[in-house]
């Protein structure tokens, strides 16, 4: 069938994922090409020390998201979308979305970006031997137990991003795997939260006496492929307010943005790994045993089928660079040159090629918010020179392109080098990977390791959450989902790959030497409250 006639007969797929500064869906069709998308940009706001973003904004985001998705559908095949095949809704993972019992939420929403959430993280990864980031819904519910926040003995749903639209839309309270081992963590042997680690947490807050036990308020957690529901009527209209998407399509366990990334890429089987790179980063490994122990750079989660990964997350990455591609479109303003963004990233990413290795001695720090796998609680981003540094264009792209994967390759080198962690393949998706060659080549000298890119690695997580979709209605032979994944989506396509020559490998390794040794300046920028 035609693109047309898929969108006309209800068997087209849509996945939406809510990144950090975009809404994004894509509708793909029975052979899971993407056949049109639509987007909706939105920002993050600090409202009382903390990164939210309102429930308003969550909807209107959606709907004008959608909405632009009809406009690409109509202007495309002068058609509309009146029913589909199934949906799914992913988001960024973990943060804070606590609600009571008339479903009313208790605070704003609040993100992974967050690093409020110290002493709760240490005191509970001492007592589940076991790390626990600051972002996860566990560090976030302690510490306002621990804050004696007032909201806390009302709680009657706690759940992710993902989560919250999924519930809203169907009725149904539940999270997909992956998403719910970055609310606390996940057996691998049981697919759901552990039930020793919940048993430690109930006792520890029993002297508060609260009305709830922690699996009472938290999503049912469900694998890749499972039931989880159905659009409702009123689900439909949050969705499509002009009214034409009927109820009633089947929607795939809701997902967070680090196991949309690992299906996008096909790397769901032991042995693979990805990289997400975006507004911040995150690298994927699919790990063949557990780690010989816990590291605080490193989180344990899941495949959305429930296999363990080492998780190395960033909370910065492109922010920095598009402030200062925006200060260079800016100058071309200023020149009267007319801008064309996608020129004017592409020229700049590619001169970045020609740098030194070591980017002649140039330190970018891309800090906007603060880091954990470095000890930084807030963030300053900062470029840093010395007077006999090679200063020029080239070298201050690279400086920036290696700034805001330094921070990922800090935490993956506890995993390639210390814990000997094998990795056959490493794919990597997100913008910084959108200019052909340029960050996929300083990624592989991060990382000492050839790196691949799909065609399909713009399309991102929305793709991501359209395939695990697909997987629930479209797998008559049952196959499990890296199976799925390698013979139906993929069929064996494993996309470009680059390999490192020993001289870029040895130019980051001296650059991310220099970077360790001057983190003092971030700190002492971070301590200076101008």
């Amino acid at each position: 069938m035609t693109a047309k006639q898929v969108i006309e007969s209800g068997k087209a797929i849509l996945g939406i994922e809510f990144g950090s500064t975009r809404i994004k869906a894509v509708l793909i069709d029975e052979q899971n090409k993407p056949i049109a998308q639509g987007s909706h940009e939105w920002e993050n706001q600090l409202v009382d020390g903390l990164w939210t973003y309102s429930t308003e904004a969550i909807w209107y985001g959606l709907q004008d998201c959608y909405a632009d998705l009809r406009r690409d559908v109509q202007r495309q095949y002068d058609t509309e979308i009146e029913s589909l095949a199934a949906i799914g809704f992913s988001a960024m993972m973990h943060g804070y979305m606590a609600f009571n019992e008339k479903q009313e939420i208790l605070v704003p929403f609040r993100t992974w970006r967050n690093t409020n959430t110290g002493k709760a993280a240490a005191e509970l990864s001492e007592l589940f031997h076991y790390n626990i980031p600051l972002r996860w819904s566990i560090s976030h519910l302690y510490q306002a137990i621990l804050d004696n926040e007032e909201h806390v003995p009302h709680i009657k749903y706690l759940t992710t991003l993902a989560g919250y639209v999924h519930w809203q839309v169907t009725g149904q309270f539940v999270l997909g795997v992956g998403d719910a081992s970055g609310m606390i963590p996940v057996d691998p042997h049981t697919k759901t939260y552990d039930g020793v680690m919940v048993a430690k947490f109930d006792k520890l807050i029993a002297s508060k006496n609260y009305e709830w036990k922690l699996l009472d308020i938290l999503p049912k957690s469900l694998n890749a492929g499972e039931n989880a529901g159905f659009l409702t009527p009123e689900g439909a209209l949050k969705l499509d307010v002009s009214g034409h998407l009927k109820a009633g399509v089947p929607v795939c366990p809701p997902e967070g943005d680090a196991g949309t990334g690992m299906v996008a890429t096909n790397a769901v089987k032991q042995r693979t790994g990805n990289v997400s790179a975006g507004t911040s980063s995150f690298s994927m490994i699919v790990l063949e045993k557990e780690l010989s122990k816990p590291y605080e750079p490193i989180d344990i989660v899941t495949t959305p089928d429930g296999s363990l990964v080492a998780m190395v997350h960033c909370n910065n990455c492109t922010s920095d660079i598009n402030a200062w591609v925006g200060l260079f479109k800016e100058y071309q303003q200023l020149l009267g040159v007319p801008v064309d963004m996608n020129e004017l990233y592409g020229k700049l990413f590619n001169k970045a090629l020609e740098g030194d290795t070591d980017c002649g001695g140039l330190m970018a720090y891309n800090y906007v918010s603060g880091e954990p796998v470095t000890g930084l609680q807030e963030g300053r981003p900062l470029f840093v020179r010395s007077a006999n540094d090679k200063f020029n264009l080239a070298n201050f792209m690279r400086s920036h392109l290696y700034g805001a994967i330094g921070v990922l390759k800090i935490g993956n080198d506890i995993l390639l080098k210390e814990e000997h962690v094998k990795v056959d393949r490493i794919t990597g998706h997100g913008g910084y990977f959108k200019t052909a060659g340029v960050g996929q080549r300083m990624l592989a000298a991060a990382l000492n390791s050839p790196i691949s890119v799909m065609e399909t690695a713009g399309e991102g997580g929305a793709w991501g959450i359209a395939l695990l979709a697909g997987y629930v209605v479209n797998n008559p032979k049952g196959l499990n989902l890296a199976d799925y994944l390698e013979e139906v989506v993929f069929a064996g396509n494993t996309g470009t790959e680059i390999a490192p020559t020993e001289e870029e490998v040895e130019g980051f390794n001296r650059y991310i030497e220099n970077y360790k040794a001057c983190l003092g300046i971030e700190k002492a920028a971070v301590e200076f409250k101008s």
